[in-house]
């Protein structure tokens, strides 16, 4: 019997598998890199066991420091959550070699997936649909557009679509690049790109006694960048018969390797209809929540069950209602996908029914978090912060709780992409059911809910909270607004940085109150130092602020703002020569594609940086001469540290007056 539990993993999928060990009575180790030390699933273990250092290679992918920590802490078995070591067979055996209980199918189930080339080859064993697939120098005369993939891992690693033979080299390059980054092995390999294909998966659920349990399809098309962004149960492009033809293949799937515990045999689902094996994930899926929501189980407790020896029932439960799962990534997606960093100042999100398990009985919001008030997101992790999660007895019910959950959340930190997802679950074609994985790249959903106008009153909301704040704070006639004049004279101005770049408030007060210069249309009701209540069009609307240094939040209908209160004045040391490109991340220099004094030109690439397991190519923003680069590949370089200086070429230079 399982008494002791250590999870080989961080964050969110951490915490989700704590809170099912507490409720059945089974005690939790955590493990922890130096960066975590401070993390939520740290704390709420039984007991915690550090791992120095601080990136995956010296912490969570260390097999040896792993067993260790589980043989030192007295626990009997061994939970691998997702990502690092969850699909490595080698762990798997380890952990078994060291009288431990594994939590998870057998090793030999798992190298039978772990390379996807021989895994399709079994999968069309089988008796499973598969699409072709070839090596990189076999393409010549194949039809595109294809799909370069990483034949280990996955989330979107190592991936890249082909639409003409030119690109095929470069893409070819890139793909192995990501993937021996990311996984340790660059082989790669080339299939069909199905260009309006959706990613729909089945979960799997297998015990030792033969019994395997096929619980629904989870469609996952809505991605970027090969990630999943939004999960749903069931689908809403799925009909029975293929619900049936799909679940059929993938307990042949499981079947075929002997599979044990809780797994997802993943497809593409052609327009057609027709549908082709992917992968099979020998893990727990990160979209898990939604499968528990719609058939009232915990597959964590199955899991361990499982584990533990229990039988599964004959037959599986009966689904009910519709759940919908989003993933809230510290990254902006208005600024090519650009991962963040740094203190998460508060995450609040109202109207939660339950955390990490369970739902209401008739319809529940449920929150998966890795973060709290005060957590730093690291560089060196991926960037999702939560996963929240509706239920609801149908789709539209569904959407509608979940957007505006996140729309009212208050999220103060790095940016993310919050807005994105309440876009995607207001859209036309989102509450159709007509999406696929293209859908982001050609939807346009990456516009932030406040507009123009909206930025410009969230910043006059920021700069009134503060004169409030130092009126309240004022020593002598704290009830006299600051820059009160009996007889007109010059406003008061503040600048912040914003979204739309620079911003200036101006506004005075007057007889009659506030009047704010350049938003004649607004009217300012009341001031206080955390809240603002203006009207416009006739319509009151309030706006909260929160101010953390020079950062100041503002939450309001209009959508949340994050601002950057400017200095009166710049200090010498921190201005920068004209024309420099600054690193928007921290992150590694893995490469430098331009040459020092060479020409350039808008959008060429520069160099590429690795942060958060993913590469970003940082591009130049304007034609010219490339006349200082500061980097050279393998250098580290934090957020704001000037990467290059572009200028303009002789011949584009303005010529002087006379």
């Amino acid at each position: 019997m399982i008494t002791r539990v250590l999870v080989a993993n961080r964050g969110e999928i951490a915490r989700r598998v704590f809170r099912t060990c507490a409720t059945l009575g089974i005690g939790t180790v955590a493990v922890f890199s130096d960066a975590d030390a401070d993390s939520p699933h740290v704390t709420e273990a039984d007991l915690a066991v550090r791992l120095p250092g601080l990136t995956p290679g010296e912490t969570y992918l260390r097999a040896d420091a792993l067993i260790a920590a589980a043989r030192g802490s007295g626990a009997d078995a061994v939970h691998p959550g997702y990502g690092f070591l969850s699909e490595n067979a080698g762990f798997a055996r380890a952990v078994l070699a060291a009288g431990l209980v594994w939590i998870g199918p057998p090793p030999e189930a798992i190298e039978a997936m772990g390379a996807k080339v021989e895994a399709k080859k079994l999968m069309a064993d089988a008796g499973v649909p598969v699409l072709p697939e070839l090596s990189p120098e076999d393409v010549a005369g194949t039809r595109f557009p294809l799909l370069v993939k990483a034949s280990a891992g996955g989330g979107g690693r190592g991936m890249r679509i082909v639409r003409a033979a030119e690109e095929l080299a470069g893409a070819v390059a890139a793909a192995r690049a990501e993937a021996a980054s990311a996984f340790g092995d660059g082989t790669v390999f080339c299939e069909p790109y199905l260009e309006h294909g959706r990613h729909v998966e089945i979960q799997v659920l297998a015990d030792a006694h033969g019994t395997v349990w096929a619980l629904g399809e989870r469609d996952c098309s809505v991605q970027r960048r090969y990630q999943k962004v939004v999960e749903e149960s069931p689908s809403p492009a799925v009909d029975e018969k293929l619900r049936d033809a799909m679940s059929a293949a993938a307990v042949a799937a499981a079947k075929a390797i002997g599979y044990r515990g809780a797994g997802t045999v993943e497809f593409m689902v052609s327009d057609q209809g027709e549908f082709y094996f992917l992968e099979t994930n020998t893990r727990l899926q990160v979209e898990h929540p939604v499968t528990e929501a719609v058939f009232g189980v915990d597959l964590v407790a199955w899991q361990l069950a499982i584990a533990d020896g229990a039988p599964l029932p004959a037959q599986p439960p009966v689904s009910r209602g519709h759940a919908i799962e989003v993933r809230l990534y510290a990254e902006d997606p208005a600024a090519d996908w650009r991962p963040g960093s740094g203190p998460l100042h508060r995450f609040s999100l109202s109207g939660v029914d339950s955390e990490f398990t369970g739902a209401t009985a008739e319809r529940g919001l449920r929150l998966d978090a890795g973060v709290v008030d005060g957590s730093v997101i690291s560089t060196h992790y991926d960037p999702m912060l939560a996963k929240v999660i509706a239920w609801a007895p149908t789709r539209a019910e569904a959407a509608r709780r979940l957007a505006a959950a996140l729309a009212d959340a208050r999220v103060h930190g790095p940016a993310t992409n919050r807005d994105l997802l309440v876009r995607v679950l207001r859209d036309e074609d989102f509450r159709a059911g007509k999406v696929d994985t293209g859908f982001l790249a050609r939807q346009g959903l990456d516009v932030p809910l406040a507009d123009e106008q909206a930025v410009r009153i969230s910043a006059l909301a920021a700069a009134l909270a503060e004169a409030a704040a130092n009126r309240a704070g004022a020593g002598v006639q704290p009830s006299v607004p600051g820059g009160w004049r009996n007889l007109h004279s010059t406003g008061q101005v503040k600048g912040y940085d914003s979204p739309q770049g620079t911003i200036e408030v101006r506004y005075r007060f007057g007889r009659d109150g506030i009047v704010a210069e350049d938003l004649p249309e607004v009217t300012v009701v009341s001031t206080a130092p955390e809240a603002v209540v203006v009207e416009l069009g006739g319509v009151r609307r309030k706006l909260h602020v929160a101010r953390y240094g020079e950062q100041v939040f503002v939450d309001s209908p209009f959508g949340g703002v994050a601002l950057r209160r400017l200095p009166r004045f710049v200090e010498p040391g921190d201005a920068h020569a004209e024309g420099s490109l600054l690193a928007p991340m921290p992150g590694t220099v893995v490469a430098v594609t331009a040459t020092l004094g060479g020409t350039v030109r808008a959008g060429q690439e520069l160099l590429v940086l690795e942060a958060m397991k993913m590469q970003h190519p940082v591009r130049s923003p304007a034609d010219g001469v490339l006349t200082e680069l500061a980097v050279t590949a393998g250098a580290q370089v934090e957020a704001g540290a000037v990467l290059a200086v572009i200028e303009p070429a002789p011949n584009e230079q303005q010529p002087m007056e006379d």
